[in-house]
């Protein structure tokens, strides 16, 4: 015989099945833009952690002892300039949402020539390796700095070039009112300008990241 008890409990399972049912309903919900950037910046997780374990593996293997050469003075500037250029883009959202065009624009300008800055002060930090005597071809370990630190600069690049497509938007929107308009009611500006500032603050976490491994190894 049943009690009320019983009737009202929910079948065996029930409980993992919706709960399985709203991840799947939350994934579906995300926009596909976003869906893809996620999935690219797990897979640029999954390739820097693979070579950050070569690196070290290497460097430990090879038993020489840290600080035989002073530290490229060019890559800690580097790191300073893209924290300034995350905190330039984290202003981006709040102008946009002040229908402010013109400060906008100037935001993502100034994020670009940043951006730039990091380059010139990454390959000025290339020739520092070069004047210490540690050459691409020269250890293993120093040839995964190398190849480390450009591949960054690859992303970083990728990012400036998306970067200034929207800068060239902005400024094209901002030039008349009706376009002007137009530009900040469209959601899918609100959502490319998302996609861009995820991507370029997560991109200067995975370099202050390599950097703090860089300090450790070298």
């Amino acid at each position: 015989m049943k009690t009320p008890d019983n009737e009202h409990q929910n079948p065996v399972g029930t409980g993992r099945q919706r709960a399985r049912q709203s991840a799947f309903g939350r994934i579906e919900r995300v926009p596909p833009l976003l869906m893809l950037l996620y999935m690219g910046l797990a897979g640029i997780t999954m390739l820097f952690t693979v070579l950050v374990v070569l690196y070290g593996a290497t460097r430990l293997h090879s038993a020489l002892p840290t600080g035989l050469q002073p530290f490229p003075r060019y890559f800690s500037l580097s790191t300073i300039v893209l924290l300034v250029s995350s905190y330039t883009m984290a202003q981006a959202p709040r102008l946009y949402k002040a229908d402010d065009l013109t400060g906008l624009a100037r935001c993502l300008g100034a994020t670009l020539l940043l951006g730039s800055v990091f380059g010139g002060l990454q390959v000025l930090g290339w020739r520092e390796l070069v004047q210490h005597g540690v050459l691409f071809t020269g250890s293993p370990s120093g040839t995964y700095v190398y190849f480390i630190s450009a591949l960054h600069v690859v992303h970083v690049l990728a990012g400036m070039l998306y970067l200034l497509a929207q800068l060239l938007r902005v400024l094209h929107a901002s030039r008349d009112s009706v376009r002007t308009l137009v530009f900040i009611r469209n959601p899918y500006h609100r959502r490319q300008l998302q996609v861009l500032g995820t991507y370029w603050h997560f991109i200067d976490a995975l370099w202050v990241v390599l950097f703090a491994v860089f300090l450790f190894l070298y």
